[in-house]
Formats: C-alpha cells, structure tokens, sequence
C-alpha cells in the first residue's frame, strides 16, 4: 500500500507514526522543529488521514506498510518514533526487522495489551452517528460530538479528520471507521516476542498517563535491553501536544548520543 506522507527537512532519516485516530498533521510542529538535523517522514498510516482505506486493520498489515515505505522511499538505518499505537507499530517492526531500524522512540506506550477504553468507544460511536447530510459547518459537526466526546481537546483530535468531498461539497471523515473499529481490538493486544532489539530504544511516558506503568519495565527491558525510559511530569497520553517543549528536549537529548 502508497501511504500518502509528510516530508521536511535533510539528514538521518527519521520516520514519525501517529497514534490511533491521528492523521501525520498532528505531528508537523514537531516535524519542523527537528529537521534541521533530519530528514523527516510522516506517513498517514492506512485507513487513516489521506492514506488508502482497506478492510483490513491489523498490526501485519501496518508493520508490511512500513517495510513498504522504508523501502520504497530507500531509508537507510531510520529512527522511528512511535505514539500510541504508532508505537506498537515501531515497537513490533523493530523486533521483527532490527536490521532496518537504528533506532526507536516510544511515546507513551508500553508492550502489554490494553483494554478498549470509554473514549475510543465514543469517538467511534459519536463520529459513526455523525449525519453529514444535516450538516453544513464545521461547528455543526463539532456539537453533533460533544454529547459523547466532552473533553474539548479530544473532541478537536477527533475533528482533524474532517474534511469536504471535493465534488459533492459534503463533509466526511477521512478515517475508515468500519475498518477500525472491526479492527479496534487486535490494535490493543499486547506483544508477546522473544526477539530482541539491542540498538538504543526511548521510551517515554506521560507523568498523569496509565499507558506505561511501573510493572510494564520487565518487559521493556527483556525485549529492548538498551532501553532508556523518561517521564514527562504533567503530561497526558497525548505527551507531544500536552508539552511540547519538554519532549522535543527529551528527544533531542537521546538522538544526540554517541551511537546514533
């Protein structure tokens, strides 16, 4: 699958992944701000953003995606930063293929499965139940989510994917919705290899998040050895957005290491 991408900067390759819902738009600051050393690619991963749509939503197919677009693009030895479920992506790919990762940033989230969570389930049902055919503003579909999306920052999260039918005029969502929410529950199984990724692995948590506990480090630790973890005090699961500052500075720091 020809995802569609994001591209800034030059230098060592440095390829993002968002999150479940996330579009490669969520990650543009970020992208921007680094690319003075780097070469940066934001795919939108399938059935996501401008990407294709296809029935089939699981983690084989998201990490062949990415053995795809690391190949097609010829990246030598990519960085790959992954959120959320990105991360499992990365995090899979990574001990799958390890001689074509030089190395893995991990934004909060940890190798054990998780259980579907209230708020997926009501973006899913609230942005199902959306009727475009009533609605003709962008604050119209807004009020049609708030019932069941009620915190405002995810509710904006939710309305990236939002846009106009070049034809018709009528707005939709860019996301695949029936794809991911037959898919929803392989996307939080947890992983479960013997492999083992002996390059340099960044993981790191959001100090009022639960998507990386303390019991999680274990496991970490047996599957990427060299595995630093950092916590961001003050900062949800969306870390990158909820404190910008202090994950670009958390970052900055790991690439700089000797090995990479």
């Amino acid at each position: 699958m020809e995802l569609f991408y994001r591209h800034y900067g030059s230098g060592k390759p440095l390829v993002i992944l968002h999150g479940l819902f996330g579009v490669s738009d969520n990650w543009v600051s970020f992208a921007r701000s680094i690319s003075s050393g780097y070469e940066v690619f934001i795919p939108d991963q399938r059935n996501h953003g401008q990407s294709p749509h296809d029935p089939t939503f699981n983690y084989f197919a998201l990490c062949s995606d990415l053995h795809d677009f690391i190949t097609r693009h010829k990246l030598d030895d990519p960085i790959i930063l992954g959120h959320s479920m990105g991360g499992k992506v990365a995090m899979r790919f990574a001990l799958e293929n390890p001689e074509m990762v030089k190395a893995l940033i991990l934004a909060d989230i940890s190798l054990r499965g998780y259980q579907r969570r209230y708020h997926h389930l009501d973006m899913i049902d609230a942005m199902l139940a959306v009727d475009f055919t009533k609605t003709e503003t962008r604050e119209e579909v807004e009020r049609l989510l708030e019932p069941k999306i009620k915190d405002f920052h995810v509710r904006q999260f939710a309305m990236k994917n939002l846009y106009r039918r070049e034809r018709s005029g009528q707005f939709a969502w860019r996301l695949n919705l029936d794809a991911i929410n037959m898919g929803m529950d392989g996307i939080f199984e947890g992983i479960n290899s013997k492999e083992i990724f002996k390059k340099p692995a960044l993981f790191i948590r959001g100090g009022n998040s639960d998507y990386v506990k303390y019991e999680d480090y274990d496991q970490i630790y047996r599957n990427f050895p060299k595995a630093d973890i950092k916590t961001i005090e003050g900062a949800g699961h969306w870390l990158h957005a909820d404190k910008p500052d202090e994950f670009m500075k958390t970052v900055v720091e790991f690439l700089k290491k000797d090995d990479l």
